[in-house]
């Protein structure tokens, strides 16, 4: 440790250097390479922000120095570590410490109470002085052939005054590779991606709902052969209007969005009496016109009119299996639902902004908090309820997409992160940063970078409790899927943190995660779910990202447009086995949009071009016509006449269908012909109406969920890609 430096530019450089060598311990980025391949040096300014937000003084050269020699002796200063993550199949270590030459003894548990032996590694390790003590490490093993699932690791040691000291750790044992992606290896499999809210029929309240989502399944699987049908994350918002449009920015990933209940579908409901019932009837009545609407969704006007039947239905009282069905719920969901519910119950009572959220209702157990949890009883048994009757009709919408022929079924889509000020940043405390956001660095369709206003995991504390709000959140989700989508699955690797004092989102830097950890909890959970698993791994990674996903047998993702290199566009032929395949994304126009280039001209309008218009469009054009050129060579587009739009996409995806991609996917708006963009990256509400556009065919004309069954484009395109699975 240094001291009694003078102010001066030796100091400065000292504190700068240090400063970056525990960036580096933690696993922090002091530079990157960006999309142009170029290495960006991150700011000492960036760093410390950073770093603070980690819970680290940086302010000088000794704060950096006393941070740095913490990190070496916290191990040393603890008996067991917090945590062992393991793979099956593979010894691992796990360092005990005590006070040097005090024997310990250690024992493991399984979750189901079975004894594990551990046994004792014989490794030197010198012992280390910390605060004055001198330490000691044993090395033990947990054996690799331990059963998958949560673990109890329990260390006991004796000190000469006979002090009995234990400590206990939770041991991960998770799969080496997920079976449920290994078993879809006989074939290729096709789904269909959709935005739900968008998709309306003619019994939803202006926006797509649950009860839709089964009926698209069955529609998809039995009628047009689907095998999985992909939705936007489905997560919960704040209990009151304004609502949040964003399926990515939810205000927690744990819980679903009420506003996707269908009201009538509650057996509580047909209880009601004539006159109550009559109330939910003509309030769903009032949507017809809604439903047809094709210039923008209204959810605040769903979401009021939902939540006053949704109320009357909650007041209807229980018959005692459904009662009992309700309470095993409570009690299965624990104190995550009960702490979700007070939280919207108090969101309903104090706006964002109330300073109440910074003192008195700072977290879930202060004392006006307590107080207010009897208060508001039944509010927070509504909201309780709510969840009750999400995850009953998402069963129903899985069970309905099974029976339909489906293999996987419903896709859920597990967004990155969640809202600041949420019932996540509120329940989950220090477990999530403050001070800093999530996004993306510049690159080549987003050059100002990306800001998703977003709090990230603190690696530090999601590990010191055990991954278990991350493993809580998997469950959830996993309950009642087939399977789910990772978005940014590069998250798992390292997130670019931005300090919100930044200018722009290229301000940030990368803050990595134990993936090793991270990827094997979603193995793990997924495995017991029997759920396949796709990770969305487009942008800027490492190489090793996709190794080690493929190492793990998990979905990789692949964009038709994105797919290729300094000569030009990858041959399908030469895609990955291990992965969905698409031609589009919901962060690009569909297909029909794309081929006429209406992303630069949007993107022109809302200033995020970097480059001039015409040179933008020239080489946009180039890339389009090099990816058309793979259709032609292969007969699938003729070459001496243009192909109409709809041609075209029909053309698109039986060359996709050519890759050995074992996941094919088709966004429903391709099937039917809509050229608008759900979502531009990069922009709020006040520039582009994001993700408010509803389904639409090439006319301009609604789609509902009933004309899915004989779209003539739908109808079409399921049967040039039939062809396609049968010339092959």
């Amino acid at each position: 440790m240094t001291h009694g430096r003078r102010p001066g530019t030796i100091d400065t450089v000292d504190h700068s250097q240090a400063l970056r060598t525990l960036a580096r311990r933690l696993g922090t980025s002091t530079s990157y390479r960006g999309w142009d391949d170029t290495e960006h040096e991150v700011s000492d300014d960036t760093l410390q922000q950073v770093l603070t937000a980690r819970g680290y003084a940086t302010e000088s050269a000794e704060d950096v120095d006393r941070a740095l020699a913490d990190i070496e002796n916290a191990p040393w200063r603890r008996l067991l570590p917090p945590v062992v993550v393991a793979t099956q199949g593979t010894d691992s270590a796990v360092w005990v410490h005590v006070p040097h030459g005090n024997p310990v003894e250690v024992s493991m548990v399984s979750e189901d109470g079975e004894s594990i032996d551990v046994t004792q590694a014989d490794v030197w390790v010198d012992p280390r002085e910390v605060d004055g003590h001198l330490i000691g490490r044993a090395t033990f093993v947990v054996p690799g052939n331990a059963p998958l699932g949560w673990h109890s690791l329990t260390a006991t040691t004796i000190s000469e005054d006979n002090t009995v000291r234990t400590s206990e750790a939770v041991v991960v044992v998770t799969p080496k590779s997920l079976s449920p992606n290994a078993e879809l290896a006989d074939r290729q499999r096709t789904g269909l991606l959709t935005q739900l809210y968008s998709v309306r029929s003619r019994r939803s309240w202006g926006i797509g709902d649950l009860a839709d989502l089964e009926d698209m399944a069955d529609i998809a699987g039995r009628e047009h052969g689907f095998d999985y049908l992909l939705v936007n994350p489905l997560h919960a918002d704040r209990p009151t209007t304004p609502v949040e449009a964003s399926p990515y920015l939810p205000t927690t990933r744990r819980f679903f969005n009420s506003l996707y209940i269908r009201v009538e579908n509650i057996r509580e409901t047909a209880q009601l009496s004539p006159k109550q019932f009559g109330k939910i009837h003509d309030a769903a009545r009032r949507f017809d016109k809604a439903n047809t609407r094709t210039k923008k969704l209204d959810r605040d006007r769903t979401f009021t009119a939902k939540l006053r039947a949704l109320e009357r239905v909650h007041k209807v009282q229980r018959s005692p299996a459904r009662e009992s069905a309700y309470r095993a719920f409570v009690e299965r969901e624990g104190t995550g639902l009960r702490d979700f519910a007070v939280w919207s119950a108090l969101a309903e009572k104090f706006g964002p902004q109330d300073p109440v959220w910074t003192d008195r209702a700072a977290h879930p157990r202060t004392d006006f908090v307590r107080e207010q949890r009897a208060k508001l009883a039944d509010r927070i048994d509504f909201h309780m309820w709510l969840q009750w009757i999400c995850d009953e009709q998402l069963a129903a919408a899985q069970r309905g997409a099974l029976e339909a022929g489906m293999d996987i079924g419903i896709m859920h889509d597990l967004a990155v992160g969640v809202a600041r000020g949420g019932a996540d940043a509120w329940a989950l405390g220090d477990v999530l940063a403050s001070g800093v956001t999530v996004g993306a660095p510049p690159d080549n369709f987003n050059q100002q970078g990306q800001n998703w206003n977003q709090p990230p995991w603190d690696p530090d504390r999601l590990r010191e409790m055990a991954y278990i709000p991350y493993r809580d959140m998997l469950r959830t989700i996993l309950r009642h899927a087939g399977g789910i989508r990772v978005d940014h699955i590069l998250g798992l690797f390292r997130l670019w943190w931005i300090p919100q004092e930044a200018e722009n989102a290229g301000g940030g830097t990368y803050v990595e995660y134990d993936h090793e950890a991270l990827i094997g909890i979603l193995a793990l959970e997924a495995e017991r779910a029997g759920a396949v698993v796709v990770g969305e791994d487009l942008g800027v990674f490492e190489p090793m990202v996709q190794e080690y996903l493929t190492e793990r047998g998990i979905f990789g993702t692949s964009i038709l447009w994105f797919e290729a290199d300094e000569s030009g566009p990858i041959a399908p032929e030469e895609y990955r086995s291990l992965c969905l395949t698409s031609v589009t994304t919901h962060d690009l126009p569909p297909t029909a949009g794309y081929l006429r280039g209406e992303h630069i001209d949007l993107r022109s309008r809302l200033g995020l071009l970097e480059r001039d218009i015409d040179a933008e469009k020239e080489v946009d054009a180039r890339k389009r016509e090099a990816v058309l050129d793979l259709a032609r060579e292969r007969g699938l587009l003729h070459t001496d006449t243009a192909a109409d739009d709809h041609r075209t996409v029909e053309a698109l995806h039986r060359l996709v269908q050519r890759s050995p991609s074992l996941l094919i996917g088709v966004a429903l708006v391709d099937a039917v012909g809509e050229h608008r963009i759900q979502n531009q990256p990069g922009t709020d509400e006040t520039q582009y109406e994001n993700w408010k556009v509803p389904l639409a065919d090439a006319d301009g004309r609604r789609v509902l969920v009933e004309d899915l069954v004989d779209h003539p484009r739908m109808v079409s395109l399921a049967a040039a890609m039939a062809t396609e699975s049968t010339d092959r």
